[in-house]
C-alpha cells in the first residue's frame, strides 16, 4: 500500500479552489501525537479546543467544526474511530462524538508501516503540507500539532509536486514590484543582494495558483506571513486590507500593520501585470480572516 499516495489524495469537499483543509489538520496532528505516543488513541473531547484552534488558525475564514474530520478520514483509510460501545463511528456530529466517548487513532496498518519506516511519517507530513499550505506557514503548523520533521526526505515528495514550480517566479516578481515590500516600501541589501524580500502568491500553488506576475507579490518576510496568515489582503483598487481580528497594541503593531489599512499596493511598474482580480477574489474568500478595518481606525 502507498501511503504517500493515499495521503495526497486524501478525498475532501473541492469547488472553484475552495480551502477544504480539514482532514489534512486532523491526519498532522494525528502525526505529532504518534511521535509521543505509538500506540495512544485521541479522545475526541480531550482534542477538540486543538483542533478548532488549528482550524480557525489555519482553516478557511467560514465557521467549522473538527468533529467533520474526526468522523469522515475514517473513509480514507488513515484513521479509525471507536466509541464506549465498540468500533466505529457515531457520526460527524458534535454531539454524538462527546456522547459515545470517541476516541481516534491513526489506522493500524499505517501504524504498523510507521513502525517499520519511521521516515514514512515526515514524507507523509512533507505531503499535506506541500498540498495544502504555504510554504511560510510550514514550519509554525508543525511546531502547532508537535511535529519534529528532519530537513531531508525532499527527494520524495513527486507524490505531492504534480507540477514544477517556475524557478524564474521569484526573480520576475521582484523585478515587477522593483525589490521593495508592496505593502510597506522595505527594500533591504545587503550588498547587492535583496535580503527579507520573498514573492508571495496571491493564489497559493497548493490551490492552482499559478507561477505568474499577476498572481504575485514581493513583500518584506513580515507581510508575507500575515498575508498568507490571513491578516492583510488587497482590496478594490488594490488597496491594503487589515483584519479586524488582528490586535496590536504597540506602536510596532500600529505601525507596520494597521496604519497599513486603506493603502495602495506600492507597483508593480509601468508595463508589469497587476494582481489579478481573480486571484484577489480567491484570497479574501479562502484566506482574509474575517472583516476589513476602516480606514480611519488607525
Amino acid at each position: 500500500m502507498d501511503w504517500l499516495e493515499r495521503t495526497a489524495k486524501l478525498r475532501q469537499w473541492s469547488r472553484n479552489g475552495t480551502r477544504a483543509p480539514h482532514k489534512p489538520l486532523l491526519l498532522l496532528y494525528a502525526l505529532g501525537r504518534f511521535q509521543l505516543d505509538t500506540d495512544g488513541e485521541l479522545r475526541y473531547t480531550a482534542v477538540e479546543g486543538d483542533l478548532q484552534r488549528l482550524l480557525a488558525e489555519y482553516g478557511p475564514p467560514n465557521k467549522t467544526t473538527p468533529a467533520y474530520p474526526f468522523h469522515h478520514l475514517v473513509s480514507d483509510g488513515v484513521w479509525e474511530v471507536r466509541t464506549d460501545r465498540g468500533p466505529g463511528s457515531p457520526g460527524s456530529g458534535v454531539r454524538e462524538l462527546r456522547a459515545a466517548g470517541a476516541a481516534g487513532r491513526l489506522a493500524p496498518d499505517l501504524r504498523a508501516a510507521l513502525r517499520r519506516e519511521p521516515s514514512l511519517l515526515g514524507r507523509m507530513a512533507r505531503v499535506l503540507l506541500d498540498l495544502h499550505f504555504p510554504s511560510s506557514l510550514h514550519s509554525e503548523l508543525c511546531e502547532a500539532v508537535g511535529l519534529r520533521l528532519e530537513p531531508v526526505e525532499t527527494g520524495q515528495l513527486s507524490v505531492a509536486r504534480r507540477r514544477q514550480r517556475d524557478p524564474r517566479m521569484r526573480e520576475m516578481v521582484l523585478t515587477a514590484y522593483e525589490y521593495q515590500c508592496a505593502f510597506c516600501g522595505y527594500d533591504g541589501r545587503i550588498g547587492a543582494v535583496p535580503v527579507g524580500l520573498e514573492a508571495a502568491h496571491v493564489r497559493w500553488w497548493a490551490f492552482d495558483g499559478p507561477d505568474d506576475v499577476d498572481n504575485g507579490l514581493c513583500l518584506c518576510s513580515l507581510h508575507h506571513k500575515l498575508f498568507d496568515k490571513g491578516v492583510l489582503g488587497i482590496g478594490d483598487g488594490h488597496r491594503i486590507l487589515v483584519s479586524q481580528r488582528f490586535v496590536g497594541r504597540g506602536p510596532a503593531a500600529r505601525e507596520h500593520v494597521i496604519a497599513l489599512a486603506g493603502r495602495p499596493l506600492i507597483g508593480p511598474q509601468p508595463g508589469a501585470d497587476p494582481v489579478a482580480a481573480a486571484h484577489r477574489s480567491w484570497h479574501t474568500s479562502q484566506v482574509f480572516h474575517g472583516s476589513p478595518r476602516p480606514v480611519t481606525a488607525v
